[in-house]
């Protein structure tokens, strides 16, 4: 049985987290953080490459050490050096790492002076007072993690999409050998393109249930065998995931994925109008008394109650069946329209590879612009670029364009919102640029009236074009700071702003309710993917999932314009 790549992201991300608690040197902890989401993003098994001889160590982010860790791993099943590090710090402390409040240094803290080593003893040290009484701490402190460990229970059992993805694209490759089966898809909060799932549902047609099922439970990641009935069985995965297949008749298919995709409360809508009809609809069809009149698309089961085709992205009984009926949906953005990328860092400050090669890789996606977002000074500090580093970039870009035929190199800065909503560059330099993007990366704690006046302060810049990361969340690691999204919108709206629907796929913020919200009062969006070395530029597809669950149309997105209109809209 061989090791998955998500078990070896897990492993290398548990141990950037042991490292951060340790005090090591953050290069190395940023070396295993970013292997584990280049890991996650590879579209073949570590454990095929290696059998096919691959060098490991020619992947993106992955040298030599690394690839030899990673051989440690799919050879033995185990990683010694997270090993170590677990006898060091108790496995429990990577579950208070994704606490609201607690940062590395704290966990550090809690677990020397408190001996905090999970999340059900934090939240009895946090009941009991203890946390308060710690220095750099306090009362305020202490509430924000309380209410952190629920939160944090509230995301167990979830993944990313990114990490489901790559689960799924396996099982299909599996199930797809088995002759017998006809269809077969993902359904559920997969096939809505969810942020994040809770599990798998796996919808099969065929006229041979049981043999498919007796395939199904084989499947070499498969854990623990929940459930194995006549057309249903339910399985658990070595990463802690459970998987639901379902066989239904061929006849059955598009009433089965309708019902399977969900939502339930789309459902139960779409439920209300047949009964209006005086029809029953259920996962095998539509029924007329005991006569199925549709079953076999789920083009005909929405014709059945005079409904067009809705997309699995809108089925969140969120409006989608009244615009339906009033023949209003939207027709959403898709990842073809998509004409370049405004969030992208290189390795003049904190990303990996040079302005060139992030342009060659744009240009050969087919990109006809890509915009060098390079951090300004105050972030990164030794890292980020300061006014003299700027001038010279700009420079630097000017002669690589020379060199491009169809596409341009934007010049552009990632310039941080300082506390008092002032920009981190002066005026003069940033009116040099094509954009800026702005960002807040520190005080994160501001009550929630002082990062939104904080944000609308630096929006009154005329030099600032698009707000970065809106509410700075950090899927499964990081809550979103204080802050009034409708008051931001409405002030983006005033001033001619832009907000980003950033595309990482541990990010994707803004979320799909803000972005229809933008989308109701003319905010435009950016769609980037803040891609810090060339393979992340595929990101992509992760905030066009996200856009389309928010409503958006390949007009609400500034990066589907050609650069000549796209350069209108940074005109303040």
């Amino acid at each position: 049985m061989s090791i998955s790549n998500n078990e070896i992201a897990e492993m290398f991300e548990q141990t950037a987290n042991l490292l951060e608690i340790q005090g090591a040197n953050p290069f190395r902890i940023r070396a295993y953080r970013n292997a584990a989401l280049t890991i996650n993003n590879l579209s073949l098994e570590l454990a095929t490459l290696v059998r096919e001889g691959k060098d490991l160590s020619e992947l993106p982010g992955i040298g030599k050490d690394l690839a030899n860790k990673i051989l440690e791993i799919i050879k033995t099943g185990k990683f010694a050096m997270l090993k170590e590090l677990q006898h060091q710090f108790p496995i429990g402390l990577n579950d208070l790492m994704s606490v609201s409040g607690l940062g590395a240094k704290r966990v550090r803290e809690l677990y020397k002076q408190l001996g905090i080593k999970n999340l059900q003893e934090l939240e009895m040290a946090a009941k009991n007072g203890k946390i308060e009484q710690l220095e750099g701490f306090g009362a305020k402190i202490q509430d924000i993690i309380l209410r952190g460990v629920k939160q944090a229970r509230d995301r167990r059992g979830r993944l990313l999409f990114v990490t489901i993805e790559r689960i799924v694209n396996s099982l299909l490759d599996y199930l797809k050998k088995d002759k017998l089966i006809k269809n077969v898809i993902v359904a559920g909060s997969f096939r809505r393109k969810k942020e994040t799932v809770g599990d798998i549902d796996i919808l099969v047609t065929s006229e041979h249930a049981k043999e498919i099922i007796d395939y199904f439970v084989k499947y070499e990641d498969v854990k623990e065998v929940l459930v194995k009935g006549d057309t249903k069985s339910s399985v658990m995965l070595r990463l802690g995931i459970q998987v639901d297949l379902r066989v239904v008749p061929n006849e059955s298919y598009g009433a089965a994925l309708l019902y399977f995709t969900g939502s339930k409360e789309h459902n139960i809508a779409v439920k209300k109008l047949g009964l209006a009809k005086k029809f029953k609809i259920n996962e095998y069809g539509v029924f007329k008394g005991e006569k199925c009149i549709a079953s076999n698309t789920e083009e005909e089961v929405y014709a059945a109650v005079d409904l067009p085709y809705i997309e699995p992205e809108l089925r969140e009984n969120r409006g989608e069946i009244e615009a339906a009926l009033d023949k209003k949906l939207p027709k959403l953005i898709e990842l073809k329209d998509i004409k370049g990328d405004l969030h992208v860092h290189t390795n003049k400050s904190d990303g990996s590879n040079t302005i060139e090669e992030m342009a060659q890789y744009a240009a050969s996606n087919g990109y006809e612009y890509i915009g060098i977002t390079d951090h300004s000074k105050r972030l990164t500090i030794a890292h980020g670029l300061d006014v003299k580093d700027v001038i010279a970039q700009i420079k630097h870009i000017d002669k690589l364009n020379k060199n491009f035929k169809n596409m341009v190199i934007l010049k552009s800065i990632e310039v941080d919102i300082l506390e008092d909503g002032s920009l981190d560059l002066p005026d003069s330099i940033l009116k040099e640029l094509d954009y800026t993007v702005c960002s807040i990366h520190y005080k994160f704690n501001l009550s929630k009236k002082q990062q939104t006046e904080r944000v609308i302060r630096a929006m009154d810049n005329p030099y600032f074009n698009i707000l970065a990361h809106p509410t700075g969340r950090i899927l499964r690691e990081r809550n979103p700071y204080e802050i009034d999204l409708e008051l931001i919108l409405q002030a983006a709206c005033e001033r001619k702003c832009i907000l980003e629907l950033n595309s990482h796929p541990n990010r994707l913020d803004l979320n799909d309710i803000y972005c229809k919200m933008a989308k109701s009062i003319g905010v435009k969006i950016a769609i980037s993917t803040d891609s810090h070395r060339t393979n992340e530029l595929e990101y992509m597809c992760y905030g066009i999932n996200q856009a389309r669950r928010g409503w958006l149309e390949k007009n609400d997105v500034i990066n589907t314009l050609s650069l000549t209109q796209l350069k209108k809209c940074f005109s303040r």
